[in-house]
C-alpha cells in the first residue's frame, strides 16, 4: 500500500491526536519521551507500565501507523520478484511496533480501563480498521502474496513455512482481496461500523455492570447469607461511603453467591432483574440496535464476500467446519440435557411446596433451592468448601500441577512494573532451568475492569534469527476478595476458573513456533480451550485437591469425606448448567446463521423465539441474554461460543488418557506438550489431536462427566 492511498486516514488520525496546529511541537516532544514508541528498558523487556500514560496512546498509535505503512510500502515496491522471504515472511513481520501498542491499550482497556482509555478506543476503531482493510485489499500486495501462493509446490517449504503461505493467503482472500473495487469499498465500510459498535456494546455492558448497587439497610434483610459475604458487602458500602449498610453489586462473586444464599425472594428478583437485563432497559447504555445491527452488517459482510451467512464464513476455518455439524453436536446435547433439568425443576417446585408457598420456580429461585437441596442430598455446603480453597493455595496448586506434569517452576518477581499494584508477576522456567516466559496473574474484581475471566499476552512468542523469543503472558479473573483478616477464599467454581485460564496461559507459555501470527494460542476457537478446560480435570482429581487444597487456618489438607462429598454431587445440577449453556450457544447460532437480515426492532422478541422453538423451561434463561452476551458481540465468539463444549468432547477424551496411564504420566505429559501446547497454530488441529492421542475423540467421556447418559 503506498502513503498515498492512506492519506485520507492519516490526516483525520492526525487531527484526532493533535487537535490543531499550534500543538505539534508539544506532539512532538512527547514522542521523544513516549514509553509506548520507545524499546522497552525494563527487566524482560516488558511494558513499562509505571511510565505509560494515557496521552501516550494517540501518538503512538499515529507513529505506529505510518511506520507499518512505510513497510507495506518497502514489501509491494520491492523489484525483486515475489519470495516467501520478501514477501509472507517481510509481511509477517511488519507492523512489529503497532502491534506493540496496540497489545498493550487493549489489554490496558480491558483489565484497567478509564473514560480516557474509553473515548479513545471508540475513535480508534474505525482508523484501524480502515488501516488494515487498506493492506488487505491492496492489489499489488495482495499479487505479490498470491504469486507466493501458487509457487507453493517448487518452493522447498517446511510444514510451518507452507502453513504461513497458507494462513497468509487466506487471510487476504477472506478480507476482500478478490472483490472488485465497488465492493472493497463497502466492506471497508462495513468493516468501520463493525469496530465502533462491538466497542460500543463493551463500553455499555461495563458501564451497566457498574451501575448497579443493592443497598440493603436491614440486617434482617441478609437472612441466609454467609458471614463471609455479609462482610464482603459491608467492605463495598464502607469504600462508597455507605457506613452500616450493605452493598451487593453485579460481580459474579457478590451477585451469584446472593442468588444462591438470600432468603429474601423479592431481593433475589431484583438483582437477578438487574443481572439479566444489563443493555436492555431502554437506557443510554441499551444495546438492543447495536447487537441487531452487528448480526446484520456481519451477514452483509459474509454475503459480500460469498458465504450464505456469517456462521458459514467463521466456521470454514474451524473444526466443526460448518453450521450443520455445529447444530448437530448442540441438538445431539440438548435432548438429555432439558430432560434432566426437567427433573431438577421438579425438585426444586417439590421444595417450594413443602415450605408452603404457592409460587411456581422462576430463574431467580434455581440457585437458591439448588443450594438447600444440595445440602439436604449431599450434606455439601459451599461454606464449608471454601477455607480450604485460599486463592494462594489454589494459584499454587495450579503451578505444582505443572510442575508435576512438565518439571516447570514459577518464580515471584517484584522487579518488574505493573499496571495495578493488585497485579502479581512470575518468571517460568523450563525443566532445565531456561527462561520460558512471564506470567502476569491479576485476580480481583474493580470497576475498571471488565467482567469474566480471559488469558490474553503482552509478547506472543516466536522466533528472530533461530532464537526463541519467550512470551509475556497475562491471566484476568474476577475471583472473591479478601474480607477482613481472612485471606482470598474461593468457590470451588472459582477454583477451576483458575486452573481453566491457567491451562490457556500454559499453551501460550509452551509456544515454540517460528511465527507470531501461529503462536500459542492462536488456533481455531473450538480447539482453544482444549489446554484450558482440560486443567479443571486436575482441579478436581482427588489426589490433586489432596495435594493443594489446605485448610487457610490449620492448614490440613481437605479431608476424605468432603471430597466424597464434591465427587458425588459432581453431575449434580448439571442439567441446568448444561441447558443454559446450549441455550445460549443456540441462541448465538440463531443470530449468526440467519441468511437474511434480523428485522426485529430490539433482541426480546428474536431471542424468545429462538428459545420456544428448543423448548427452553421458564426456569432457565441462556447462560447470557443477548444484551450482555459479550462473547459474541464484542468478543472472538461470534458462531463460535459452541466451542467450550465442542473442546470439552476432546478435553474429557484426553484427560481419560491421563487417567488411564497415570496423572502425571511423563511420556503422555510431554506427548500433550509436543503435538498440543508447544504447536500453537501450525498443524491441523484434529491431526495434532491423533498424533496426541492415537485416535479419534470419543464423546462418551463428554456424557460421563456431565452425568447426560
Amino acid at each position: 500500500m503506498t502513503k498515498k492511498s492512506f492519506l485520507p486516514y492519516c490526516v483525520v488520525l492526525a487531527s484526532m491526536m493533535v487537535g490543531c496546529n499550534n500543538e505539534a511541537k508539544k506532539e512532538e516532544a512527547a514522542h521523544l519521551k513516549n514509553p509506548l514508541i520507545a524499546n522497552y528498558e525494563t527487566n524482560f523487556e516488558v511494558p513499562p507500565f509505571d511510565l505509560i500514560k494515557d496521552e501516550h496512546f494517540r501518538p503512538a498509535f499515529k507513529e505506529a501507523i505510518e511506520q507499518h505503512n512505510l513497510e507495506i510500502d518497502s514489501i509491494v515496491n520491492n523489484e525483486e520478484a515475489s519470495s516467501f522471504l520478501n514477501t509472507i515472511v517481510a509481511l509477517e513481520n511488519a507492523g512489529e511496533l503497532l502491534n506493540k501498542v496496540n497489545i498493550v491499550f487493549l489489554n490496558l482497556n480491558s483489565a484497567n480501563t478509564n473514560d480516557s482509555l474509553g473515548a479513545i478506543d471508540l475513535d480508534l476503531a474505525p482508523i484501524l480498521s480502515a488501516h488494515y482493510d487498506e493492506i488487505s485489499m491492496n492489489p499489488k500486495l495482495f499479487g505479490r502474496v498470491k504469486s507466493v501462493y501458487e509457487q507453493q509446490a517448487a518452493l522447498g517449504l517446511d510444514a510451518e513455512d507452507l502453513k504461513l503461505l497458507e494462513e497468509t493467503y487466506k487471510r487476504f482472500v477472506r478480507s476482500g482481496a478478490n472483490l472488485n473495487d465497488t465492493d472493497k469499498e463497502k466492506l471497508k465500510k462495513i468493516n468501520a461500523d463493525i469496530s465502533v459498535l462491538t466497542k460500543k456494546f463493551k463500553q455499555n455492558s461495563l458501564a451497566e455492570t457498574n451501575a448497579f448497587e443493592l443497598v440493603v439497610d436491614k440486617e434482617a434483610d441478609l437472612a441466609g447469607l454467609p458471614e463471609a459475604l455479609k462482610e464482603a458487602a459491608a467492605a463495598v458500602a464502607k469504600e462508597k461511603g455507605k457506613d452500616g449498610k450493605w452493598v451487593f453489586t453485579l460481580q459474579n462473586p457478590s451477585v451469584m453467591p446472593f442468588l444462591q444464599y438470600a432468603d429474601n425472594r423479592e431481593l433475589r428478583k431484583k438483582i437477578w432483574n438487574a443481572y439479566q437485563l444489563r443493555g436492555n432497559q431502554g437506557n443510554e447504555q441499551d444495546n438492543n440496535k447495536i447487537l441487531i445491527d452487528i448480526a446484520n452488517k456481519r451477514l452483509e459482510k459474509a454475503k459480500l464476500l460469498g458465504y450464505d451467512s456469517h456462521a458459514a464464513y467463521v466456521l470454514e476455518n474451524s473444526m466443526a467446519e460448518n453450521p450443520a455439524n455445529v447444530n448437530s453436536l448442540l441438538n445431539k446435547l440438548w435432548t438429555p440435557a432439558l430432560k434432566k433439568a426437567k427433573v431438577e425443576a421438579a425438585d426444586i417446585q417439590k421444595e417450594i411446596v413443602a415450605a408452603k408457598d404457592t409460587f411456581k420456580v422462576a430463574p431467580y429461585d434455581w440457585r437458591y433451592y439448588q443450594e438447600k437441596i444440595r445440602q439436604k442430598r449431599y450434606a455439601l455446603n459451599e461454606e464449608e468448601i471454601k477455607p480450604y480453597f485460599s486463592l494462594a493455595d489454589v494459584r499454587e496448586g495450579a503451578f505444582a500441577t505443572a510442575n508435576k506434569l512438565w518439571g516447570i517452576t514459577f518464580i515471584a518477581l517484584n522487579n518488574v512494573p505493573v499496571y495495578h499494584p493488585e497485579v502479581e508477576v512470575y518468571e517460568v522456567r523450563d525443566k532445565d532451568g531456561s527462561h520460558l516466559g512471564l506470567l502476569y496473574a491479576d485476580f480481583f474484581p474493580r470497576d475498571s475492569k471488565q467482567s469474566g475471566a480471559w488469558m490474553t499476552s503482552y509478547r506472543s512468542q516466536r522466533k528472530k534469527d533461530g532464537k526463541r523469543i519467550a512470551p509475556v503472558i497475562s491471566i484476568v479473573c474476577n475471583f472473591t476478595k479478601p474480607v477482613g483478616k481472612n485471606p482470598a477464599l474461593l468457590t470451588f467454581d472459582e477454583a477451576s476458573t483458575l486452573f481453566h485460564e491457567f491451562g490457556h496461559a500454559l499453551h501460550g507459555l509452551f509456544s515454540n513456533v517460528k511465527y507470531r501470527s501461529l503462536a500459542g494460542t492462536s488456533v481455531p476457537r473450538d480447539f482453544v480451550e482444549l489446554p484450558s478446560q482440560i486443567m479443571e480435570n486436575w482441579a478436581s482429581d482427588p489426589e490433586v485437591l489432596k495435594s493443594y487444597a489446605k485448610h487457610f487456618q490449620t492448614k490440613e489438607a481437605i479431608p476424605d469425606a468432603l471430597i466424597e462429598k464434591l465427587q458425588k454431587a459432581g453431575t449434580f445440577d448439571q442439567g441446568f448448567a448444561t441447558v443454559e449453556y446450549l441455550a445460549a450457544s443456540i441462541l448465538d447460532m440463531n443470530y449468526h446463521s440467519a441468511t437474511s437480515a434480523i428485522t426485529a426492532e430490539n433482541s426480546n422478541a428474536f431471542e424468545k423465539a429462538a428459545m420456544q422453538k428448543i423448548g427452553l423451561i421458564d426456569a432457565i434463561i441462556p447462560r447470557y441474554r443477548s444484551t450482555n452476551f459479550k462473547h459474541i458481540f464484542e468478543g472472538g465468539y461470534s458462531a463460535g461460543y459452541y466451542s467450550y463444549i465442542w473442546s470439552e468432547v476432546l478435553d474429557s477424551d484426553a484427560f481419560a488418557a491421563f487417567k488411564e496411564k497415570g496423572l502425571y504420566d511423563p511420556a503422555t505429559a510431554a506427548s500433550f506438550r509436543s503435538n498440543i501446547l508447544e504447536r500453537g497454530g501450525t498443524g491441523n488441529p484434529a491431526e495434532m489431536y491423533r498424533k496426541f492421542r492415537g485416535t479419534d475423540p470419543d464423546p462418551i467421556h463428554l456424557m460421563n462427566k456431565r452425568g447426560l447418559n
